[in-house]
């Protein structure tokens, strides 16, 4: 890995992932025609398509023209697909497709990857079933591969026990479909990309704090959406900026939804010179190019209501954290442990094996921050943001480091290591 210093350069990352997945998913039983530029062309999203297309949708993948033409059959348009659904290694599509599934007059299987397979799926099971659903998990129980039998299905009030988008995003697609009105609160508010999509389609939903009613639908029509630069990839680059001597980096057109912002957040208390410029919405959702430059970063405290803002971001924050001055501790985070990894005691195990001094906790992790990093062999489990984040990291090292399979940076960010020479 060639050292990073001096780092410059203006560049765009690729659309956001999860409004990425949720276009095609509501374009598909919408009335009409969704027209989606921006669309991320990682393996994750391209799943999303390859499922809809299996139940009859015609989705054209216009790939040089960076757009996708869903032509939608409406509600009660999907028809039973021959064979498995294969949803790779998208945790996304295995669970928000399940809320629409769930209302389906067909029985179909979920399957994927060896990593989708170790993801807990009772989380959606449960709220499903008791709207009416009914599961049959084929492996280990209540994960994939999982045959599941649709419905006629009846509103209800859920409090969900983890504040997951993924959760309340399946649910929330299901109460299209039900007899009444169905309610779920969080703990927590999480990423509401979903919400905001469903009211573009013209669902009827209302919101008050960590509580979002969706209303039975009779249709949705199809949108023309235009989707930003994705955080979570933009996080990389903003971290390697503020790390590197002499770096300036701006990053354009990047989502920066309320809920999903927490990595900035995180930027500011650790002391980051980051600038927002070019503040704008496009399809709802607002949009900045943020600009840092090479900032003396400090340890800070990581907890609460903000975690659910940047779980995602937390494997690149830990890298900020073992090169910024102090202590930085991470709580509430024992999501990270049901991810496409075990992302606490892989942080741990990698950056340790780099001379971090890190230690895991029962719920996060506590990062003494100030020792350099030196070259080392890194697990990434196949984990596409672990593999980014040791990008940087090994970027920022002393010696050479070596990642094991790297090209899984595909999942989220096909052209992410070319994307950073662009910057060198």
């Amino acid at each position: 890995m060639t050292k990073l210093t001096h780092l410059h350069g203006e560049l765009t990352v690729p659309g956001d992932k999860s409004i990425s997945h949720r276009s095609i998913m509501l374009g598909s039983i919408a009335d009409g025609t969704t027209e989606v530029t921006g669309f991320l062309e990682g393996a994750d999203c391209l799943s999303s398509i390859a499922c809809f297309q299996k139940m009859g949708i015609e989705i054209e993948n216009q790939v040089k023209q960076q757009k996708v033409v869903i032509h939608g059959k409406g509600l009660h348009g999907l028809a039973g697909p021959d064979g498995v659904l294969d949803v790779g290694n998208s945790g996304t599509t295995t669970r928000l497709m399940s809320g629409i599934l769930a209302a389906q007059p067909f029985s179909c299987t979920l399957d994927g990857d060896d990593s989708i397979r170790r993801r807990p799926m009772k989380r959606i099971m449960e709220p499903l079933s008791q709207m009416g659903a009914s599961f049959s998990c084929l492996g280990k129980e209540q994960c994939a591969p999982f045959t599941i039998s649709g419905g006629s299905l009846r509103g209800i009030r859920y409090d969900s026990p983890v504040a997951s988008a993924q959760v309340k995003s399946a649910i929330l697609l299901a109460g299209l479909y039900a007899d009444g009105p169905t309610t779920v609160t969080e703990p927590a508010l999480s990423r509401n990309h979903t919400e905001l999509m469903l009211r573009a389609f013209g669902a009827s939903l209302h919101t008050e704090h960590t509580t979002v009613t969706v209303h039975p639908a009779s249709k949705l029509t199809g949108q023309r959406i235009l989707v930003p630069g994705d955080i979570s990839s933009a996080a990389y680059f903003l971290a390697a900026g503020l790390l590197a001597p002499g770096s300036e980096i701006t990053v354009k057109n990047v989502g920066i939804n309320p809920t999903r912002d927490g990595f900035l957040t995180v930027c500011r208390q650790m002391g980051a010179d980051l600038q927002l410029d070019n503040l704008h919405e496009e399809t709802g959702e607002p949009v900045a190019d943020l600009t840092v430059r090479t900032s003396s970063l400090h340890g800070c405290t990581i907890e609460g209501s903000l975690i659910p803002r940047l779980i995602d971001e937390i494997p690149i924050i830990a890298v900020m954290a073992a090169l910024a001055d102090g202590t930085t501790v991470i709580r509430d985070a024992q999501e990270l442990k049901v991810k496409e990894s075990n992302r606490i005691d892989l942080m741990v195990k990698n950056l340790s094996a780099m001379g971090a001094d890190i230690t895991a906790t029962e719920d996060g992790m506590i990062i003494h921050g100030g020792s350099p990093l030196h070259g080392a062999s890194i697990d990434s489990a196949r984990d596409h943001r672990i593999a980014m984040s040791f990008t940087i990291a090994a970027g920022l090292a002393d010696g050479e480091t070596v990642i094991s399979d790297r090209d899984c940076t595909a999942i989220s960010y096909p052209s992410f290591y070319e994307d950073l020479r662009s910057l060198i």
